[in-house]
């Protein structure tokens, strides 16, 4: 008989961590996860029974502790396992001894009792020989039934630290489990799966989600083919939830539900428990409120244990009260109900990490309809609690949400004494993704308190802190960014609003107000950046037209929410601004309006109204400069939704403004090194689609042929691939074949603020943004020279995406051209075909990219059958105008 075997379920050590302020900033809260460990078996001779067994075996009591810790009946395994521990010791099993007294710590753990815990696993890791000062065994040639113990030990040991907060030391605590997993050869290769899951939780935790993805993704390869397992259930949970955090939703989806299912084969209600909490949230994060809901209340309904089940009801709670609808007199019972439930489980809550961060969440859901005493008191006691654990991030967070109460009852020094605490220790431990929020709230207390320079400081920091944040998370997934920006974006926002009530001289900053808000701009393309050709290929717009082209002015517009700002650039002459006072919801009405009518055939009287509206909120203000300056192109740097709508379409009440200027679009203040693009002969790679693919529902182009025609007939040298030749195979290998300076792509394609959502169409299917960039880049490795001019002639924006514009710059910076000419809208295959004709002549007669624009646009304009704006409003350039 085996002296002595672990339990059959371990904690896991990678306590999946509740990442606070996550991308979507959701209150989820990922419970604790259980990992199954394999039975441990001392080899023949190691252990020799010196005395008869008693009556009740420590073998037994061992078994029972598991069973009382699986029922969670966390106390009564702690008091059989200490009765287990006390025979080993009196037999003289060290090695069953140091078993169970890893399993005592898993006990005092699940209680809350940290140092007991910390206590247990000490003595564990000294009875096996662990040198913890110098993180090495001093044991000569140790029996494999030793080092398996340690590992699963160290694993046990790292738990607890990720749970008190020390992902560093987690990571490397991990490190150390699976280079002995490893040591222990091929048969424990579930042993170094959980490690490296364990790892990249700790990276998670710590913020380096890049890392910790890859970690997770080359586990869930190596698992597709293994048997069922509880590991393979927890890798392919644990990596959904970094998918569903990363914005990958329909992967996240994916690899939950097939967590979910092996789950339900093996029968573990535990981990049932946890993958449906877990598809809530990715449910949830895709706007499917009353899936997640459902995946909540059956997370309740099967957890086997009070902390998880508090957890999910909390998580369903948040989803009841964000509700607007307040007169369904059943959802408000429904919430008012699951409140008391809640309520009355608090106090049952272990004081550990999940159970501090569940009490702080219950008390943030329901800030806004609980009673402010009672949620004060809530998170003073979890600030106790967690300086009781030593869990500095815990403290933080409560502190700080103890603070937005304050707030809130605007006891505006008591929230910023306790604001300065918690960011104070947010900054100490280098909890950036907390840090930013205290910066942000201690501006807004400044503010109020009318501190503005102490205000403008606070904002400051808080940006600063975004900027070194944004640096690793938009890059992880191009689906990042966009909930980044939605989330952040009143910090960038309200901080212009402060820098611009700033008095004095060389006040407000106008080149620090344009560039906050081109920080919150790029802070949507980053992903979409060449970054090997950010440091030597950008220049300063100003520099552009003070020094080469003094004809253009640069228009950079910011909508606020009580007003809309003009900051604009003259050739040679500083920075000056114009104020029109109106608020944000006014101004997105208008530039909705404008958008629906311009395509609406009988709009046209309703289109030239609001259209002019905007244009004496952003042109008027600056009619006499623009006039003064002799300027004859504007550059416009556009500003949320203002991104959506052709700005040439701008109505004075008798010209359009593509009748006075030449219009362009940049995305930001830097561009591609200028160069003229009529400089030399033109060649144009140009592909065309008339008729899409089968499963694709957009009507067939018949005039594509003619389009593409038309630019050979302009005098362009032209390579052409048509329908079955147009294919991204194809289109791949021709881009490579010569240095085009175009490329036309005429054919359907959308764009999206979702990057997997913005493609165009090809024979064989879809080409999304990032294939379009590795066919580009392909290009890039072989020729030095980027494409001048990319040219997609009959694209739209999504319905509906009052963001959709974005795709549009993050295919013009993505593809690495200089320019970029699009549609916004589909418009009809003859004026197109019309357009591009006029557009290519004019470019051949050596007129700037911007001019080649105005002219054809005028073309239309100025006869009979397309004067409409439906027709030659739609076509934007975005990027290099010369």
């Amino acid at each position: 008989m085996h002296p002595f075997a672990l339990t059959k379920r371990l904690v896991r050590f990678a306590v999946t961590h509740v990442v606070l302020f996550t991308l979507a900033f959701s209150l989820t809260i990922i419970p604790s996860t259980f990992a199954k460990q394999p039975q441990i078996n001392s080899g023949d001779n190691f252990h020799t029974q010196t005395t008869k067994p008693s009556t009740t075996t420590p073998q037994q009591l061992v078994s029972q502790g598991e069973a009382l810790y699986q029922a969670g009946r966390f106390a009564e395994a702690v008091t059989v396992l200490q009765q287990a521990v006390r025979i080993y010791q009196k037999e003289g099993e060290i090695l069953a001894q140091a078993a169970a007294q890893t399993n005592l710590s898993l006990a005092f753990l699940a209680l809350g009792s940290w140092k007991e815990a910390s206590k247990a696993i000490n003595t564990s890791l000294n009875l096996l020989g662990w040198d913890e000062n110098n993180q090495k065994l001093n044991v000569n040639n140790p029996k494999s039934e030793l080092l398996e113990v340690l590992a699963q030990t160290l694993e046990i040991q790292g738990g607890l630290q990720l749970s008190q907060g020390q992902a560093d030391v987690s990571l490397k605590t991990s490190q150390q489990a699976e280079e002995i997993w490893k040591r222990l050869g091929k048969q424990h290769s579930a042993g170094v799966t959980r490690s490296r899951i364990n790892q990249a939780q700790a990276l998670r935790v710590s913020g380096f989600y890049r890392r910790s993805l890859d970690i997770l993704n080359t586990v869930s390869r190596q698992l597709q083919t293994q048997p069922d397992s509880l590991e393979k259930v927890t890798a392919l949970r644990t990596l959904g939830n970094a998918q569903q955090q990363l914005g990958d939703l329909e992967q996240s989806k994916e690899n939950l539900q097939q967590s979910l299912e092996i789950a339900q084969r093996l029968q573990l209600p535990q981990e049932i428990s946890l993958t449906e909490f877990s598809l809530g949230n990715t449910a949830r994060a895709n706007g499917n409120r009353e899936n997640a809901i459902a995946h909540y209340e059956n997370a309740a309904l099967i957890a086997p244990n009070p902390l998880t089940k508090v957890q999910a009801q909390i998580n369903q709670l948040s989803l009841l009260v964000e509700n607007k609808n307040t007169t369904d007199v059943e959802r408000r019972d429904a919430t008012s109900q699951l409140i008391s439930t809640i309520q009355s489980q608090l106090a049952t809550l272990p004081t550990n990490q999940a159970g501090i961060y569940a009490r702080i969440n219950f008390a943030r859901t329901i800030t806004k309809i609980g009673d402010k005493r009672n949620i004060a008191e809530i998170l003073a006691s979890s600030v106790q609690q967690a300086k009781t654990i030593g869990d500095e991030r815990a403290q933080s967070y409560a502190l700080g949400s103890l603070a937005e109460v304050y707030e809130q009852n605007k006891q505006w020094q008591e929230a910023q004494n306790l604001m300065q605490q918690a960011l104070f220790i947010a900054q100490k431990i280098n909890a950036s993704d907390i840090a930013y929020r205290w910066e942000w709230q201690l501006g807004r207390l400044l503010k109020v308190q009318g501190n503005i320079s102490g205000a403008i400081a606070a904002y400051d920091s808080a940006v600063a802190t975004l900027q070194s944040l944004r640096s690793d998370l938009v890059a992880v997934n191009r689906e990042v960014q966009f909930n980044f920006r939605d989330s952040v974006e009143p910090i960038y926002r309200q901080s212009v609003e402060l820098l611009l009530q700033q008095k004095g001289q060389g006040k407000p900053d106008l080149d620090k107000v344009r560039k906050r808000i081109e920080a919150l701009q790029l802070a949507e393309l980053d992903n979409f950046f060449r970054e090997a050709c950010l440091s030597n290929q950008f220049v300063v717009l100003d520099k552009v037209v003070d020094r080469d082209h003094p004809n253009t002015a640069i228009f950079y517009p910011i909508i606020l929410d009580n007003q809309l700002e003009v900051i604009f650039k003259l050739p040679n002459q500083p920075l000056m601004r114009k104020t029109s006072v109106v608020n944000r919801q006014e101004v997105e009405q208008v530039i909705t309006q404008m958008r629906e009518t311009i395509v609406e055939p009988d709009a046209s009287k309703k289109f030239q109204e609001v259209s002019q509206k905007l244009y004496d909120w952003l042109i008027k203000p600056v009619e006499g400069d623009l006039k003064n300056s002799k300027v004859n192109t504007l550059v416009f740097i556009p500003d949320g939704s203002l991104q959506n709508i052709p700005v040439s379409a701008l109505y004075d009440g008798a010209l359009y403004l593509v009748q006075k200027y030449a219009v362009a679009i940049s995305p930001g203040l830097q561009l591609f090194t200028p160069k003229p693009l009529a400089q030399a002969k033109l060649n144009a790679l140009a592909g065309g689609l008339s008729q899409p693919p089968k499963n694709e529902k957009f009507p067939p182009l018949p005039n594509v042929k003619v389009e593409l025609k038309s630019i050979q007939q302009s005098g362009v040298s032209t390579t052409t691939l048509l329908d079955e030749n147009f294919k991204s195979t194809t289109l791949g290998k021709s881009i490579n074949s010569q240095p085009f300076r175009v490329v036309h792509l005429a054919t359907h394609g959308k764009f999206s603020s979702k990057a997997k959502d913005t493609f165009i169409l090809a024979a064989d299917g879809r080409i999304n943004v990032s294939e379009l960039d590795s066919l580009l880049k392909s290009r890039e490795q072989k020729r030095t020279e980027p494409v001048e001019l990319l040219v997609l002639s009959a694209c739209e924006t999504a319905a509906g995406d009052n963001r959709a514009a974005l795709g549009l710059a993050g295919v013009a910076i993505r593809a690495g051209a200089r320019s970029t000419l699009a549609s916004l809208w589909q418009i009809g295959d003859d004026s197109t075909a019309l357009f591009i004709s006029e557009f290519y002549r004019q470019l051949t007669t050596g007129k700037t990219t911007a001019e080649a624009l105005r002219s054809a646009q005028l073309k239309l304009l100025s006869g009979t059958e397309y004067t409409r704006p439906l027709y030659w409003a739609p076509y934007v350039l975005v990027g290099n105008w010369l």
